[in-house]
């Protein structure tokens, strides 16, 4: 899915939600690397906007993934952005918002875990390989975090974009 293209909100669907989130693209394969080692492991850093679904993944018994796998979800890009020219990917603004109004505005200084730990942990896991991709997790501002939570429908338009990554946009659409 490109960037830019429209998301198309799953049949069914009464709760799709935005996450804004760094990506962290794989460069050299990864098994069981140390933290301190992690970075040699990685080619770069892309956005990411990581929906979701609430409903299939909360309310629909079973896996998590149900809820992140939708055709059309995880647009990735504009750009893969090399790591040697991201002085700092722990100190990078990121921002999303829904027909113009803000929801999410943070900095990647507020991740829970930085990038060679995620690295490093998901590592003594399973193999990563060049290609793959890591979201690092997102900050608050998703609809499910309002009090009513707010979702995506038709018409909506989602822009979002991080600090030397690039912007996207989406215009959701209805299956």
């Amino acid at each position: 899915v490109g960037p830019n293209d429209d998301l198309i909100i799953p049949k069914g669907s009464s709760k799709t939600d935005w996450e804004v989130e760094l990506g962290v693209v794989i460069g050299k394969k990864a098994s069981y690397v140390s933290k301190e080692n992690a970075m040699h492991h990685v080619a770069g850093y892309v956005l990411h906007n990581d929906y979701s679904e609430r409903e299939f993944q909360l309310e629909r018994d079973g896996q998590w993934v149900k809820g992140k796998s939708c055709d059309t979800f995880a647009p990735i890009g504009p750009y893969i952005v090399t790591q040697e020219e991201i002085q700092d990917p722990h100190n990078l603004d990121l921002w999303l918002t829904v027909n113009g109004e803000t929801m999410q505005k943070s900095n990647t200084s507020d991740l829970v875990f930085d990038v060679p730990h995620l690295v490093s942990y998901i590592s003594q896991y399973m193999t990563l390989l060049p290609g793959d991709i890591i979201s690092t997790g997102t900050p608050f501002g998703v609809g499910l975090g309002f009090n009513p939570p707010k979702y995506l429908k038709a018409g909506d338009i989602v822009e979002l974009g991080i600090e030397c990554l690039g912007t996207s946009k989406q215009v959701a659409k209805a299956l």
